[in-house]
């Protein structure tokens, strides 16, 4: 199977784009792929825990920000966070606790890319 990374910038205020990220590697997930996610940008107000409680999605089969979130991690996906962008943006480990997300600066998504077989980008 493949390993793909879903690089995400769109926040709350983009629900669209921001769900349609989090379908892609859900499905990715179910389908077997190796899935790693690098939230940058709006995007790490995502794991607010009043965001990750919302639907952001429209249409049939929509799921909370946390389902889709579970999904990806208890199918052993990956997901980042801009540590600059959590900086930006107020993120602190309090708004973290419990959530398994690793913090990286620019250089692990560089890194990220390079291991990965194909990058999809919702930004």
């Amino acid at each position: 199977m493949a390993k793909l990374l879903i690089h995400l910038t769109h926040g709350p205020d983009a629900p669209t784009q921001a769900d349609r990220a989090f379908l892609i590697a859900k499905t990715a997930v179910r389908e077997g792929h190796q899935v790693s996610m690098f939230l940058a940008g709006k995007a790490v107000e995502l794991l607010r825990d009043e965001v990750l409680d919302s639907v952001l999605g429209v249409g049939k089969g929509v799921t909370t920000v946390r389902e889709s979130y579970n999904e990806i991690i208890e199918g052993n996906g990956k997901i980042y966070l801009s540590q600059v962008s959590c900086g930006a943006r107020g993120i602190t480990d309090e708004d973290l606790q419990n959530k398994d997300v690793e913090l990286g600066e620019p250089n692990v998504l560089v890194q990220l890319t390079v291991e990965h077989d194909q990058v999809i980008t919702y930004g």
